[in-house]
């Protein structure tokens, strides 16, 4: 075999032409630099275990990118964060780099992920719809959300979203809406639709409920995720372009192959790729992975939600946080997010998840751009032509195939749970790891610092020197003394 000595500054492992490992260091290979590998990198380095990164993209951040090529900080992933607490592990690491946050609801429920008064919708003749009839929808909705609660305590079996709305709405006809009314039911739904990335006909009636919403409201970041990113990844050892084929795994170590030929070995691996990669078998395991944790894999659903994001020469529409276009169905419904209340750039983007999103993917970002700015043109006739565009394609991407998981009907909400317990000396975390902060940039997180301290754990006891860890993410990771930066402008 030949020798490639990819090696830290401390020697950490390598293979040589005698097929045996070179270096008696703790050593662990992390894969994937999404948020979930990176901490779990950081954690693993603090904790003075060798580490390296290997990361398939030409970038870090996975799921999360933050694009500059408007001149300004775009989140064309993930953008929010959900619960602006203490609570949150990564609020800590927002505060002491000073990072604002506009928040944009102080509920921490799914429905109002934007406080009421920020909504402006529209008809598809661009008559507005009268303030009083969307709260009044809304508060049907939140209903219907209650009653499908009883119907979980109800049905032993699983149904789907879908099927709940409509056994709820024969039971309690005076909540089924007619008309404009009707329409605006569909636009709550597609919202709904866009926080699980998923049609309702796919989302589980009886686990939707399960992932855990922290405090605090929801908030975005105005000047994108990319800080975060950088700080964390600071002084690790990533090696970009190294898209993993296989992992060889016994009781002796992992061995990592790569698809430019090289290959890896050390104690263990922390395994944070996106579902859809896992689902999609690019990485083959030597053994197979045990029936339980393939059944994981298979039975998890991954959702996708995407954005076209339209920058514009002049502002043309309303002060509002939230512009929708109501409609008959939820697939034809839309919605877009105005940064410019925001961030002040004159930007909108264009949110479309689900059946639409895997449709749209299948447009040119030409093709994209005009579909997105055609929704706009229906509500607002005067609005200008976009200057530039940019197209996110989070489900024909061969990095991420798909967005983030959610709960499949018929599929128990253990899945989660079963895709991050290891398997012997390989570690598994990232947002479809965690039971509780499912499809959340915090839940990828928490789910690297854990699976960090196990593996540090596994390896230190063949070491013998096993004691107990706190997962050291560096000074800029201690508690936050600073408070976080919100605004409402």
């Amino acid at each position: 075999m030949e020798s490639h000595k990819e090696v830290s500054p401390k020697k950490a492992f390598y293979y040589s032409d005698d097929g045996k490992r070179h270096s008696r260091s703790p050593s662990v290979i992390v894969i994937g630099a999404g948020f979930a590998g990176l901490a779990a990198a950081r954690a693993l380095q603090n904790a003075s275990i060798q580490v390296i990164l290997l990361e398939s993209r030409d970038r870090i951040g996975g799921r999360v990118w933050t694009d500059y090529r408007f001149g300004f900080p775009i989140d064309m992933g993930a953008s929010w964060l959900h619960g602006i607490c203490v609570e949150n592990p990564l609020a800590p690491l927002i505060a002491r780099l000073g990072l604002p946050l506009y928040r944009t609801s102080d509920d921490n429920s799914v429905l109002l992920d934007h406080d009421f008064e920020s909504y402006a919708l529209f008809d598809t003749d661009g008559h507005q719809i009268p303030r009083d009839l969307v709260q009044k929808i809304s508060e049907v909705f939140e209903r219907i959300l209650k009653e499908a609660k009883k119907l979980r305590q109800e049905y032993d079996q699983d149904m789907s979203l879908a099927e709940a709305i409509e056994i709820i709405l024969k039971r309690c006809p005076d909540l089924r809406q007619e008309g404009l009314a009707g329409k605006v039911f569909q636009w709550f739904l597609c919202r709904v639709e866009g926080w699980f990335a998923a049609d309702a006909d796919n989302i589980s009636m009886k686990y939707s409920n399960e992932a855990i919403l922290l405090p605090g409201g929801h908030g975005i970041m105005v000047r994108g995720y990319r800080p975060v990113v950088n700080t964390i990844a600071r002084g690790l050892d990533i090696r970009l372009n190294h898209q993993v084929t296989k992992i060889v795994w016994s009781n002796m170590g992992v061995e990592v192959s790569v698809e430019n030929g090289k290959t890896f070995v050390a104690d263990a691996a922390v395994i944070t790729v996106p579902l859809g990669v896992l689902k999609a078998n690019i990485i083959k395991f030597e053994p197979r992975l045990p029936d339980w944790k393939e059944e994981a894999i298979n039975n998890l659903a991954v959702g996708v939600e995407n954005k076209i994001v339209l920058l514009f020469d002049t502002v043309f529409w309303p002060n509002v946080e939230f512009l929708g276009v109501v409609s008959s169905t939820s697939y034809s419904c839309s919605y877009f997010l105005n940064l410019h209340k925001a961030t002040g750039h004159k930007v909108l983007v264009y949110m479309p998840s689900g059946r639409l999103a895997l449709d749209i993917e299948k447009l040119s970002d030409e093709a994209a751009a005009n579909f997105a700015f055609g929704q706009l043109k229906q509500i607002l006739p005067d609005a200008s032509k976009p200057i530039q565009h940019l197209v996110s394609r989070w489900a024909s991407d061969v990095n991420s195939l798909g967005s983030y998981s959610y709960d499949a009907v018929g599929k128990p909400h253990e899945l989660y749970e079963r895709l991050r317990n290891p398997v012997d000396n390989l570690f598994f975390a990232g947002e479809a790891t965690s039971f509780k902060y499912t499809g959340s940039v915090h839940g990828a997180f928490s789910t690297g610092q854990l699976a960090a301290e196990e593996c540090r754990m596994h390896v230190l006891e063949n070491y013998g020197g096993l004691d107990t860890f706190y997962p050291n993410m560096g000074e800029e990771m201690a508690s936050a003394s600073i408070p976080l930066l919100i605004s409402r402008m």
